[in-house]
């Protein structure tokens, strides 16, 4: 697949890099002289520099050869004028990254098909959803939803007064007893393995699985993960982010404070958010969190636009007695580094936005897919075709992609968490585990 992509910053680079890791043929466009030298030292792919909204620009990569575009600068306007040329090149799949919160709505959804873009994405937007689903399953570190919401990939890290500690995958199938799971992978100091029966879960690793979300309850109360009922959120950071999951949990009934230091932002969200208590405070103002019932709270978000302040004030708020924290951080290494030093969940503005154009790029219909940051695998929900020649065999009997796991089923309203016995059927949605390496193999025994 010919793919071009428009700005050279962390989405971008993020996607350019998986994607030519693939063997797929990279174009990539920067406007910045001093970026394109080193992008094209690191990256095995085209790199030129330009503005993405120049046809001259745009036809020096070949434009009219391309099975894909997208544009993720930071400027909306670029974004959108390159996207509006890619269509009259007639790329066949188009996709724009948008910041301005007025190009999500609906009407705008509209105009963007009229322009022949496909897909709109607001990293705001998706990270806003992201932080609402972590927040509701408490403890994991970990989340995303398939088929509908009945069933549930999590990643739990495992204390020290975990009962999971110490013991094999196998052990732990015998005591799952009726309800059924399957560990699609273990995490441990940054390597990550598609493991076996005799395998040992050890104290630190994250341990990520699948089940239906109706078990899940049970699960956690068999296991240890510290299932309790999330009911006081405090989030510091009033931006977008902010007031979007702040709106979206006060309408799930929860009891929800916001702290920002800007006494105008405050005055926009006391205005804007119903059942919202708003205060215009600075997230290390110890006295302020103490007076607001910091030792009370269930979840302390951290959504500003500072990693290092969503990383302290995350860790400062646990001390004083938070019982989960959860930053929002967009650095990389920040990402593997704040879990090890106490903060619960971090949420990747780059990596929610990059799952969501994925999806996109993915041979299969692909339903939904999630990234997992810590391992920089991915979850897929795809569909069965008809045509397959994997379809009536028992699964134990089929090879599936070494790095790969199928670790859940929906035939119809049926959950099937699969053993070797199962078997695949034309119109089956399977949600599928797979590290980097296994990727193009998973997309070719799903084609």
């Amino acid at each position: 697949m010919k793919v071009i992509i428009v700005g050279a910053g962390e989405v971008g680079y993020q996607i350019a890099d998986r994607l030519s890791r693939e063997g797929h043929d990279i174009a990539l466009i920067e406007r910045s002289a001093e970026k394109v030298g080193p992008l094209a030292t690191k990256l095995n792919a085209l790199v030129v520099e330009g503005i993405g909204a120049s046809a001259e620009v745009l036809e020096k990569v070949e434009i009219q050869d391309a099975d894909l575009f997208m544009a993720v600068t930071d400027v909306d306007e670029v974004n959108l004028i390159a996207c509006m040329l890619a269509n009259e090149y007639g790329v066949p799949t188009i996709i724009s990254r948008i910041r301005n919160i007025e190009y999500a709505g609906a009407e705008w959804a509209a105009n963007a098909k009229k322009l022949g873009i496909d897909l709109l994405i607001n990293p705001q937007t998706v990270v806003a959803e992201e932080l609402v689903r972590v927040i509701t399953y408490p403890a994991a570190a970990s989340v995303a939803e398939f088929a509908d919401g009945r069933i549930v990939f999590l990643g739990y890290r495992i204390g020290a007064d975990n009962p999971l500690a110490g013991i094999t995958l196998k052990e732990l199938g015998d005591l799952c007893g009726m309800y059924r799971l399957v560990v699609a992978a273990l995490s441990r100091q940054q390597e990550t393995v598609v493991p076996h029966g005799q395998d040992t879960i050890l104290r630190g690793d994250i341990l990520y699985f699948l089940c239906r979300k109706e078990e899940l309850p049970a699960i956690n109360y068999l296991f240890g993960f510290g299932e309790r009922r999330t009911k006081n959120i405090m989030i510091l950071g009033g931006g977008w982010v902010g007031e979007g999951v702040a709106k979206e949990l006060a309408q799930r009934k929860l009891r929800v404070k916001i702290l920002d230091r800007n006494r105008d932002r405050c005055e926009h969200l006391a205005q804007h958010l119903d059942g919202v208590a708003v205060i215009h405070a600075e997230g290390t103002d110890i006295d302020t969190l103490q007076d607001e019932g910091i030792e009370d709270t269930d979840v302390f978000v951290a959504v500003t636009q500072e990693d290092e302040g969503n990383i302290l004030c995350s860790l400062l708020a646990k001390r004083c007695g938070a019982k989960r924290a959860i930053a929002l951080v967009s650095k990389p290494q920040y990402v593997s580094l704040a879990p090890s030093i106490g903060v619960d969940a971090c949420i990747s503005p780059r990596l929610s936005t990059a799952s969501a154009i994925l999806k996109y790029v993915r041979r299969g219909e692909v339903l939904s897919m999630a990234m997992v940051e810590e391992c920089q695998a991915e979850v897929m929900e795809l569909l069965v075709p008809a045509e397959s020649n994997i379809l009536g065999k028992p699964l134990k009997e089929i090879q599936v992609p070494r790095g790969a796991i199928i670790g859940a089923i929906l035939r119809g309203e049926e959950v099937i968490i699969p053993d070797g016995e199962n078997q695949l059927a034309a119109g089956d949605r399977a949600v599928v585990f797979t590290l980097p390496e296994a990727v193009v193999s998973v997309e070719e025994f799903f084609s």
